[in-house]
């Protein structure tokens, strides 16, 4: 399983989901689903994101056992 921050990272910089949905290229949809655990991103996606927020992709994307 993955959890994920993007909303905390979001909150830090007033991001709204559909700002960011639109830097990465998916749907706010996409965002929101991720943001709630409905799935896991690609890693393209996952990078993608990670470097919205100038960050290392394991700040925001957390595996869990």
């Amino acid at each position: 399983m993955i959890r994920n921050r993007m909303k905390e990272f979001r909150a830090r910089t007033g991001m709204k989901q559909e700002e960011l949905a639109a830097r990465v290229g998916v749907r706010r949809e996409t965002i929101g689903n991720l943001e709630n655990g409905k799935y896991n991103p690609s890693l393209v996606l996952a990078w993608r994101i990670a470097q919205v927020f100038s960050v290392p992709i394991e700040e925001i994307f957390i595996i869990e056992a």
